[in-house]
Protein backbone atom coordinates (compact mmCIF):
# COMPACT_ATOMS: atom_id res chain seq x y z
CA UNK A 1 0.00 0.00 0.00
CA UNK A 2 1.48 3.51 -0.48
CA UNK A 3 0.81 6.42 1.85
CA UNK A 4 -0.42 9.63 1.05
CA UNK A 5 3.01 11.04 1.55
CA UNK A 6 4.74 9.14 -1.06
CA UNK A 7 3.99 11.90 -3.87
CA UNK A 8 2.61 15.28 -3.00
CA UNK A 9 2.03 15.68 -6.47
CA UNK A 10 -1.52 17.61 -6.70
CA UNK A 11 -2.74 20.01 -9.87
CA UNK A 12 -2.03 23.13 -7.58
CA UNK A 13 1.61 21.93 -7.33
CA UNK A 14 1.97 21.61 -10.98
CA UNK A 15 -0.03 24.42 -12.11
CA UNK A 16 1.92 26.10 -9.25
CA UNK A 17 4.81 25.91 -11.48
CA UNK A 18 3.59 27.75 -14.73
CA UNK A 19 5.51 30.27 -15.99
CA UNK A 20 6.01 32.27 -19.25
CA UNK A 21 8.61 30.07 -20.72
CA UNK A 22 9.12 29.41 -24.43
CA UNK A 23 6.44 27.57 -26.07
CA UNK A 24 6.55 23.59 -27.18
CA UNK A 25 4.86 22.21 -30.17
CA UNK A 26 2.16 19.75 -29.09
CA UNK A 27 0.83 17.30 -31.33
CA UNK A 28 -1.96 15.42 -29.61
CA UNK A 29 -2.41 11.89 -32.53
CA UNK A 30 -5.50 11.20 -31.45
CA UNK A 31 -7.46 8.40 -32.84
CA UNK A 32 -9.79 9.93 -35.28
CA UNK A 33 -7.54 12.81 -36.27
CA UNK A 34 -4.59 14.55 -35.41
CA UNK A 35 -4.38 18.28 -33.84
CA UNK A 36 -1.15 20.15 -33.55
CA UNK A 37 0.16 23.87 -32.19
CA UNK A 38 1.73 25.55 -29.64
CA UNK A 39 1.77 25.40 -26.06
CA UNK A 40 1.41 29.56 -25.86
CA UNK A 41 -1.63 29.78 -28.31
CA UNK A 42 -5.58 29.07 -27.13
CA UNK A 43 -6.20 26.28 -29.05
CA UNK A 44 -4.83 23.60 -31.64
CA UNK A 45 -3.51 25.55 -34.98
CA UNK A 46 -4.65 22.93 -37.06
CA UNK A 47 -5.81 19.18 -37.72
CA UNK A 48 -4.41 16.31 -39.78
CA UNK A 49 -4.43 12.81 -40.84
CA UNK A 50 -3.36 10.75 -37.41
CA UNK A 51 -0.10 8.82 -37.39
CA UNK A 52 -1.72 5.38 -38.39
CA UNK A 53 -3.56 6.98 -41.76
CA UNK A 54 0.32 7.89 -43.50
CA UNK A 55 1.99 5.53 -45.78
CA UNK A 56 0.65 2.50 -47.03
CA UNK A 57 -1.00 -0.85 -44.50
CA UNK A 58 2.60 -2.14 -44.42
CA UNK A 59 4.53 0.64 -43.58
CA UNK A 60 6.63 0.55 -40.17
CA UNK A 61 5.90 2.75 -37.54
CA UNK A 62 8.94 4.30 -37.58
CA UNK A 63 7.64 5.44 -41.01
CA UNK A 64 3.94 6.31 -40.49
CA UNK A 65 5.36 8.48 -37.67
CA UNK A 66 8.29 10.00 -39.63
CA UNK A 67 6.09 11.10 -42.72
CA UNK A 68 3.19 12.74 -40.08
CA UNK A 69 5.54 15.04 -37.87
CA UNK A 70 7.13 15.96 -41.27
CA UNK A 71 3.78 16.87 -42.61
CA UNK A 72 2.77 18.99 -39.43
CA UNK A 73 6.54 20.44 -39.15
CA UNK A 74 5.77 21.93 -42.79
CA UNK A 75 2.05 23.11 -42.17
CA UNK A 76 3.28 24.69 -39.35
CA UNK A 77 6.27 26.49 -41.02
CA UNK A 78 9.03 25.72 -38.37
CA UNK A 79 12.34 24.48 -38.34
CA UNK A 80 12.29 21.32 -36.33
CA UNK A 81 15.88 21.98 -34.24
CA UNK A 82 14.14 25.16 -33.04
CA UNK A 83 11.47 23.87 -30.00
CA UNK A 84 10.92 20.71 -28.00
CA UNK A 85 8.19 18.52 -28.61
CA UNK A 86 4.78 17.30 -26.61
CA UNK A 87 3.56 14.28 -28.49
CA UNK A 88 0.74 12.34 -26.88
CA UNK A 89 0.91 8.39 -27.34
CA UNK A 90 -2.02 6.48 -28.25
CA UNK A 91 -4.16 4.35 -25.47
CA UNK A 92 -3.00 0.57 -27.18
CA UNK A 93 -0.74 -2.30 -25.36
CA UNK A 94 -3.02 -2.20 -22.43
CA UNK A 95 -2.06 -5.61 -20.39
CA UNK A 96 0.67 -5.74 -17.53
CA UNK A 97 2.56 -8.85 -19.45
CA UNK A 98 6.15 -8.63 -20.57
CA UNK A 99 4.77 -8.49 -24.51
CA UNK A 100 3.06 -5.60 -24.08
CA UNK A 101 5.58 -4.06 -21.95
CA UNK A 102 7.70 -4.51 -24.50
CA UNK A 103 5.44 -2.99 -27.42
CA UNK A 104 4.81 -0.02 -25.20
CA UNK A 105 8.43 0.62 -25.27
CA UNK A 106 8.60 -0.36 -29.05
CA UNK A 107 6.02 2.50 -29.71
CA UNK A 108 7.80 5.05 -27.60
CA UNK A 109 11.32 3.95 -28.90
CA UNK A 110 9.63 4.64 -32.55
CA UNK A 111 8.33 8.42 -31.52
CA UNK A 112 11.84 9.40 -30.06
CA UNK A 113 13.66 7.90 -33.19
CA UNK A 114 11.59 9.37 -35.69
CA UNK A 115 11.63 13.07 -34.13
CA UNK A 116 15.52 13.00 -32.71
CA UNK A 117 16.08 11.89 -36.70
CA UNK A 118 15.00 15.11 -37.71
CA UNK A 119 16.86 17.18 -35.31
CA UNK A 120 14.36 17.65 -32.45
CA UNK A 121 16.03 18.86 -29.38
CA UNK A 122 13.55 17.27 -26.49
CA UNK A 123 10.34 15.04 -26.62
CA UNK A 124 8.04 14.60 -23.77
CA UNK A 125 5.70 11.51 -25.25
CA UNK A 126 3.05 11.29 -22.70
CA UNK A 127 -0.18 9.13 -23.05
CA UNK A 128 -3.61 10.65 -23.75
CA UNK A 129 -5.24 9.47 -20.88
CA UNK A 130 -3.04 10.48 -18.62
CA UNK A 131 -2.88 14.14 -20.70
CA UNK A 132 -6.96 14.16 -20.86
CA UNK A 133 -6.36 13.80 -16.88
CA UNK A 134 -4.41 16.67 -16.66
CA UNK A 135 -6.51 18.47 -18.22
CA UNK A 136 -9.37 18.10 -15.92
CA UNK A 137 -6.65 19.50 -13.73
CA UNK A 138 -6.14 15.60 -12.17
CA UNK A 139 -3.35 13.96 -11.27
CA UNK A 140 -5.13 10.41 -10.40
CA UNK A 141 -8.51 9.16 -11.53
CA UNK A 142 -10.06 6.67 -13.86
CA UNK A 143 -10.20 7.97 -17.81
CA UNK A 144 -12.70 6.75 -19.89
CA UNK A 145 -11.80 7.29 -23.50
CA UNK A 146 -13.81 6.55 -26.57
CA UNK A 147 -11.82 6.05 -29.10
CA UNK A 148 -12.31 6.18 -32.89
CA UNK A 149 -12.43 2.24 -32.92
CA UNK A 150 -12.55 1.07 -29.46
CA UNK A 151 -13.42 2.45 -25.46
CA UNK A 152 -10.16 2.52 -22.92
CA UNK A 153 -10.84 2.57 -19.23
CA UNK A 154 -7.92 3.03 -17.71
CA UNK A 155 -6.70 3.89 -13.93
CA UNK A 156 -4.24 6.62 -13.22
CA UNK A 157 -2.91 6.96 -9.91
CA UNK A 158 -0.23 10.15 -9.64
CA UNK A 159 0.15 10.64 -13.38
CA UNK A 160 1.21 7.33 -13.91
CA UNK A 161 -1.06 4.30 -15.70
CA UNK A 162 -1.96 1.52 -13.37
CA UNK A 163 -1.33 -1.26 -15.81
CA UNK A 164 -0.87 -3.94 -12.18
CA UNK A 165 -5.28 -3.04 -11.80
CA UNK A 166 -5.87 -3.36 -15.54
CA UNK A 167 -6.70 -1.49 -18.48
CA UNK A 168 -10.28 -2.65 -19.66
CA UNK A 169 -11.56 -2.43 -23.15
CA UNK A 170 -14.63 -2.54 -24.48
CA UNK A 171 -14.63 -2.58 -28.74
CA UNK A 172 -16.88 0.16 -29.14
CA UNK A 173 -16.03 3.39 -30.47
CA UNK A 174 -16.79 6.54 -31.95
CA UNK A 175 -16.64 4.69 -35.47
CA UNK A 176 -19.28 2.24 -34.55
CA UNK A 177 -21.67 5.43 -33.25
CA UNK A 178 -21.75 6.23 -37.02
CA UNK A 179 -22.12 3.58 -38.40
CA UNK A 180 -25.31 2.76 -36.30
CA UNK A 181 -26.76 5.52 -36.70
CA UNK A 182 -26.00 5.33 -41.09
CA UNK A 183 -28.07 1.88 -40.49
CA UNK A 184 -30.84 3.67 -38.74
CA UNK A 185 -31.20 6.62 -41.02
CA UNK A 186 -30.81 4.17 -44.24
CA UNK A 187 -33.51 2.24 -42.57
CA UNK A 188 -36.26 4.93 -42.82
CA UNK A 189 -35.06 5.95 -46.20
CA UNK A 190 -33.33 9.32 -45.16
CA UNK A 191 -31.11 10.04 -47.73
CA UNK A 192 -27.63 11.46 -46.94
CA UNK A 193 -24.18 11.42 -49.52
CA UNK A 194 -21.52 10.20 -47.20
CA UNK A 195 -20.52 8.64 -44.11
CA UNK A 196 -19.12 12.11 -43.57
CA UNK A 197 -22.26 13.69 -43.72
CA UNK A 198 -23.30 10.99 -40.83
CA UNK A 199 -20.61 11.47 -38.92
CA UNK A 200 -21.17 15.24 -39.05
CA UNK A 201 -24.61 14.89 -38.03
CA UNK A 202 -23.26 13.18 -35.23
CA UNK A 203 -21.09 15.49 -34.11
CA UNK A 204 -23.07 18.48 -34.69
CA UNK A 205 -22.84 19.69 -31.44
CA UNK A 206 -19.31 19.65 -31.18
CA UNK A 207 -19.34 23.50 -33.35
CA UNK A 208 -22.27 24.91 -30.96
CA UNK A 209 -25.52 24.75 -33.77
CA UNK A 210 -27.66 21.50 -31.43
CA UNK A 211 -27.75 18.78 -29.99
CA UNK A 212 -28.47 15.67 -32.52
CA UNK A 213 -27.70 13.16 -30.45
CA UNK A 214 -28.02 12.55 -26.28
CA UNK A 215 -27.78 10.19 -23.67
CA UNK A 216 -30.95 9.75 -21.87
CA UNK A 217 -30.80 9.55 -18.29
CA UNK A 218 -33.82 6.68 -18.40
CA UNK A 219 -33.68 5.10 -22.42
CA UNK A 220 -37.61 3.40 -22.06
CA UNK A 221 -38.83 6.87 -21.05
CA UNK A 222 -37.21 8.87 -23.58
CA UNK A 223 -38.71 6.32 -26.19
CA UNK A 224 -42.26 7.07 -25.13
CA UNK A 225 -41.64 10.79 -25.84
CA UNK A 226 -41.66 13.12 -29.23
CA UNK A 227 -38.11 14.00 -29.84
CA UNK A 228 -37.98 14.71 -33.19
CA UNK A 229 -36.51 17.14 -34.87
CA UNK A 230 -34.76 18.81 -37.78
CA UNK A 231 -30.98 19.73 -38.14
CA UNK A 232 -29.27 21.29 -40.91
CA UNK A 233 -25.66 20.19 -42.46
CA UNK A 234 -24.00 22.87 -44.61
CA UNK A 235 -24.17 21.90 -48.34
CA UNK A 236 -26.00 19.25 -47.50
CA UNK A 237 -29.60 19.79 -46.40
CA UNK A 238 -31.88 19.15 -43.67
CA UNK A 239 -32.39 15.98 -41.59
CA UNK A 240 -34.88 14.86 -39.07
CA UNK A 241 -33.99 12.27 -36.87
CA UNK A 242 -36.77 11.00 -33.92
CA UNK A 243 -35.66 7.57 -31.78
CA UNK A 244 -32.28 7.36 -33.00
CA UNK A 245 -31.19 10.22 -31.16
CA UNK A 246 -31.33 8.45 -28.50
CA UNK A 247 -30.78 4.70 -29.58
CA UNK A 248 -27.43 5.77 -31.42
CA UNK A 249 -26.03 6.73 -28.17
CA UNK A 250 -27.37 3.95 -25.98
CA UNK A 251 -25.25 1.05 -28.07
CA UNK A 252 -23.05 1.89 -25.78
CA UNK A 253 -24.70 0.79 -22.67
CA UNK A 254 -26.71 -1.83 -24.49
CA UNK A 255 -24.45 -2.78 -27.78
CA UNK A 256 -26.95 -5.65 -28.51
CA UNK A 257 -29.36 -3.17 -29.82
CA UNK A 258 -26.73 -2.97 -32.86
CA UNK A 259 -26.47 -6.57 -32.73
CA UNK A 260 -22.87 -6.71 -31.30
CA UNK A 261 -21.64 -9.27 -28.19
CA UNK A 262 -19.82 -6.54 -26.19
CA UNK A 263 -19.80 -5.71 -22.71
CA UNK A 264 -21.63 -2.00 -21.80
CA UNK A 265 -19.75 0.87 -20.82
CA UNK A 266 -20.65 0.49 -17.45
CA UNK A 267 -19.97 -3.27 -17.35
CA UNK A 268 -16.51 -1.87 -18.19
CA UNK A 269 -16.35 0.56 -15.69
CA UNK A 270 -17.26 -0.94 -12.79
CA UNK A 271 -14.93 -3.93 -12.38
CA UNK A 272 -11.98 -1.16 -12.83
CA UNK A 273 -13.17 0.76 -9.98
CA UNK A 274 -13.62 -2.64 -8.00
CA UNK A 275 -10.20 -3.45 -8.95
CA UNK A 276 -8.65 -0.43 -7.91
CA UNK A 277 -10.71 -0.71 -4.56
CA UNK A 278 -9.26 -4.28 -4.13
CA UNK A 279 -5.78 -3.02 -4.54
CA UNK A 280 -5.47 -0.77 -2.02
CA UNK A 281 -3.08 1.38 -3.50
CA UNK A 282 -3.97 4.18 -1.41
CA UNK A 283 -4.86 4.99 2.17
CA UNK A 284 -7.50 6.94 1.20
CA UNK A 285 -9.44 5.56 -1.58
CA UNK A 286 -10.99 8.60 -3.44
CA UNK A 287 -8.58 8.74 -6.06
CA UNK A 288 -10.28 6.43 -8.46
CA UNK A 289 -13.68 7.84 -7.93
CA UNK A 290 -12.98 10.61 -10.43
CA UNK A 291 -13.57 9.34 -13.87
CA UNK A 292 -12.87 11.72 -16.50
CA UNK A 293 -14.35 11.20 -19.87
CA UNK A 294 -12.45 11.97 -23.12
CA UNK A 295 -12.79 11.26 -26.97
CA UNK A 296 -15.41 13.48 -29.59
CA UNK A 297 -18.42 10.94 -28.53
CA UNK A 298 -17.44 11.37 -25.18
CA UNK A 299 -18.52 14.93 -25.51
CA UNK A 300 -22.65 13.63 -26.69
CA UNK A 301 -24.22 15.43 -23.78
CA UNK A 302 -26.01 13.15 -20.95
CA UNK A 303 -23.63 10.69 -20.87
CA UNK A 304 -21.84 12.00 -17.84
CA UNK A 305 -25.08 11.75 -16.16
CA UNK A 306 -26.03 8.51 -17.32
CA UNK A 307 -23.03 6.40 -16.40
CA UNK A 308 -22.82 8.15 -12.67
CA UNK A 309 -26.08 6.42 -12.76
CA UNK A 310 -25.66 2.99 -13.88
CA UNK A 311 -22.83 3.04 -11.70
CA UNK A 312 -24.68 4.09 -8.37
CA UNK A 313 -26.85 1.21 -9.41
CA UNK A 314 -24.03 -1.51 -9.72
CA UNK A 315 -21.71 -0.86 -7.25
CA UNK A 316 -22.22 -1.23 -3.42
CA UNK A 317 -21.89 1.75 -1.69
CA UNK A 318 -18.60 1.47 -0.03
CA UNK A 319 -17.33 2.37 -3.71
CA UNK A 320 -20.14 4.06 -5.31
CA UNK A 321 -20.00 6.97 -3.04
CA UNK A 322 -18.58 10.06 -3.65
CA UNK A 323 -18.16 9.21 -7.76
CA UNK A 324 -18.17 11.94 -10.26
CA UNK A 325 -18.45 11.39 -13.52
CA UNK A 326 -16.80 14.56 -15.52
CA UNK A 327 -17.29 15.62 -19.23
CA UNK A 328 -14.26 16.30 -21.00
CA UNK A 329 -12.99 19.36 -20.32
CA UNK A 330 -11.79 20.84 -23.19
CA UNK A 331 -14.25 18.70 -25.72
CA UNK A 332 -12.53 16.84 -28.44
CA UNK A 333 -8.97 19.15 -27.66
CA UNK A 334 -8.74 17.86 -24.06
CA UNK A 335 -5.50 15.51 -24.36
CA UNK A 336 -4.20 18.85 -26.16
CA UNK A 337 -4.74 20.94 -23.50
CA UNK A 338 -3.18 18.42 -20.99
CA UNK A 339 0.25 18.58 -22.83
CA UNK A 340 -0.64 22.55 -22.76
CA UNK A 341 -0.65 22.01 -19.00
CA UNK A 342 2.88 20.90 -19.29
CA UNK A 343 4.39 22.93 -21.94
CA UNK A 344 3.53 25.86 -19.67
CA UNK A 345 5.35 24.82 -16.57
CA UNK A 346 8.87 26.55 -15.44
CA UNK A 347 10.04 22.71 -15.25
CA UNK A 348 9.68 21.98 -18.81
CA UNK A 349 11.37 20.22 -20.58
CA UNK A 350 14.24 19.55 -18.48
CA UNK A 351 11.78 17.56 -15.81
CA UNK A 352 9.87 16.04 -18.78
CA UNK A 353 11.74 15.40 -21.82
CA UNK A 354 13.86 12.90 -23.30
CA UNK A 355 17.28 15.33 -24.61
CA UNK A 356 18.54 13.57 -27.80
CA UNK A 357 21.82 12.91 -26.29
CA UNK A 358 20.28 10.91 -23.79
CA UNK A 359 18.16 8.94 -25.97
CA UNK A 360 21.51 8.60 -28.03
CA UNK A 361 23.06 6.88 -24.58
CA UNK A 362 20.24 5.17 -24.27
CA UNK A 363 19.71 6.44 -20.07
CA UNK A 364 18.19 4.41 -17.97
CA UNK A 365 16.75 6.92 -16.34
CA UNK A 366 12.95 6.61 -15.00
CA UNK A 367 10.87 9.23 -16.56
CA UNK A 368 7.76 10.92 -14.84
CA UNK A 369 5.10 8.78 -17.47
Amino acid sequence: MLSNSVSDLSFMSIYGQRAQVPGAIIIDGGSGYCKFGWSKYSAPSGRSATFLEFGNVESPMYSKLRHSFSTIYTRMQVKTSTQPIIVSILICHYDDTESDKAARTQLKDAIHSALFDMNVPAVCAVNQAILALFAAKKVSGIVVNIGFHQTSIVPILHGKIMHQVGVEVVGIGALKLTGFLKEQMQQKNIYFGSLYTVRALKEIHLVGIAESLLFALDYKAELTKDTKSTFQIASEGCFTLSEERFKTGEILFQPRIAGMRAMGLQNAVAPCIEHCHDAELMVDDSWYKTIVLAGGSACLPGLAERLEKELYDLLPSCMSNGIRVLPPPYGVDSAWFGAKLIGNLSSFPTSWCVMRKQFRHRSRRKFMW
